[in-house]
């Protein structure tokens, strides 16, 4: 089987998606203008990362099925979609912190833009936390924590399904494996320490690890009522002729 056709195929445009990610958008930006408003409104990000791992594995598994998956040209795809926007946030945000914050206020946007980049900034976050952390209200950017988190998962992510799908392994198992460690050590770590599990990619991929379930489940299902259909089909022809 080959990866290197430039034929990536997507699912089609669904609006209860971006429904879901408006509620989950939505959620996030009234609790941070009005947290008496919506307590736990940080939840949107978790569907965001739901949605993210579903949509992502639904394009990884039907091309790896239909032998068109290119890792290259996945990853040249996420660039495209992704950077434009950054970009534009990323040179706003240096232009005007030159005017409105201190000078190692604005030293430290440099590092947190550095960061953004090269989709490092939850860790990047993460080495910051601490009693002489400066408060988020001077961290433009920190926004791009969940940015950096998804971006690390869709880089390891397709190397692995490439890797079990040549193999043959049940993607299935996979994910439920995969998901089950993360989450273990989410709920571990939140005991221990929660900034660290905040902002830790391993302690996170279990969210997007539920959509790519989902996405697995809704292509197989598919599939076997498709095959119930065939079968049900062929069993009513046999009896009337």
């Amino acid at each position: 089987m080959s990866y290197s056709s430039h034929f990536l195929t997507h699912p089609k445009y669904r609006a209860d998606i971006d429904g879901l990610r408006a509620v989950a958008v939505l959620s996030v930006v009234v609790f941070h203008a009005f947290p008496q408003w919506i307590r736990g409104g940080f939840i949107g990000v978790d569907i965001f990362f739901v949605i993210s791992g579903f949509l992502i594995s639904t394009i990884i598994f039907s091309n790896l099925e239909s032998a068109t998956f290119s890792l290259l040209e996945f990853y040249i795809r996420r660039i495209k979609r992704i950077f434009p926007a950054l970009l534009v946030v990323l040179v706003f945000s240096y232009i005007v912190g030159w005017f409105v914050l201190l000078p190692s206020e604005y030293s430290e946007l440099g590092k947190h833009i550095t960061s953004g980049v090269f989709f490092v900034s939850n860790l990047t976050l993460w080495s910051e936390s601490g009693y002489f952390d400066t408060t988020a209200e001077v961290k433009p950017l920190l926004h791009l924590w969940s940015l950096g988190i998804e971006e690390q998962f869709y880089l390891l992510w397709p190397v692995i399904l490439i890797f079990a799908w040549k193999r043959k392994y049940n993607l299935m198992t996979l994910i439920l494996a995969f998901g089950t460690i993360s989450y273990f050590l989410n709920v571990k770590g939140i005991k221990e320490d929660a900034t660290a599990t905040f902002y830790s990619p391993q302690t996170r991929f279990w969210e997007l690890l539920c959509g790519a379930l989902l996405a697995w489940t809704s292509i197989n299902a598919s599939k076997n009522l498709h095959w119930l259909k065939l079968k049900l089909d062929l069993g009513f022809c046999r009896i009337f002729y």
